[in-house]
């Protein structure tokens, strides 16, 4: 069995982190709860240059290793990977934090899931000349049998795959988008995505 598992805000509370980013730079004062948008410049109101700023800021080293384990989540797949299943932690970050997010997920016991860097957002604004280390054309080769994914400009990357089982991780920014299929189920937390994952 393949599990396709996102890293930010699905294995750590990114988004919590980029919020107290946004009002110590700024003085935007936007609660984790009301993030209404994956897309963190619209939600805190910023200029091109003050979200590259705060991007910046949140890739830099020390932060990357900062980001708190979002509850549960490193036991629920250490478990997949101790049953013999393949798990691809697959990030939109670029492929520039590589060595921090793989300290990250080995410091969690996470160091047999494969780490892959994927252009899921076109984001080289913020650092210029970003690298990935999966191409588009790689990925669509890749066959997974769950997903587990907070974004829902995300959503499109599973089109190739109709018998995936999409478990969205409930957040903010997703609550109110439209699921694409029967195949997507939103779970509250690790333990209700654990509940959908047949082992």
């Amino acid at each position: 069995m393949n599990i396709y598992v996102d890293f930010d805000d699905c294995i750590c509370e990114t988004a919590r982190a980029f919020s107290k980013y946004a009002e110590e730079l700024f003085g935007k004062n936007v609660p984790y709860e009301k993030i209404r948008f994956f897309n963190l410049k619209e939600s805190f109101s910023l200029t091109d240059e003050q979200y590259d700023q705060m991007m910046i800021k949140g890739h830099e080293p020390e932060m990357i290793l900062s980001y708190e384990e979002t509850p549960g989540a490193c036991d629920v797949i250490k478990s997949w990977i101790e049953s013999g299943y393949n798990v691809y932690v697959i990030t939109g970050r670029p492929f520039s934090v590589y060595k921090e997010s793989r300290i990250w997920l080995d410091e969690r016991g996470l160091d047999k899931a494969q780490l892959f860097f994927l252009d899921k957002y076109g984001r080289d604004n913020f650092l210029k000349g970003s690298k990935f280390n999966l191409t588009l054309e790689d990925y669509y080769k890749m066959n997974f049998d769950y997903a587990v994914e907070d974004s829902p400009l995300a959503f499109k990357f599973f089109n190739h795959l109709p018998k995936l089982k999409v478990l969205v991780y409930d957040r903010p920014w997703n609550q109110g988008c439209d699921f694409p299929g029967k195949n997507f189920f939103r779970c509250t937390d690790w333990k209700s995505i654990a509940e959908k994952v047949i082992l």
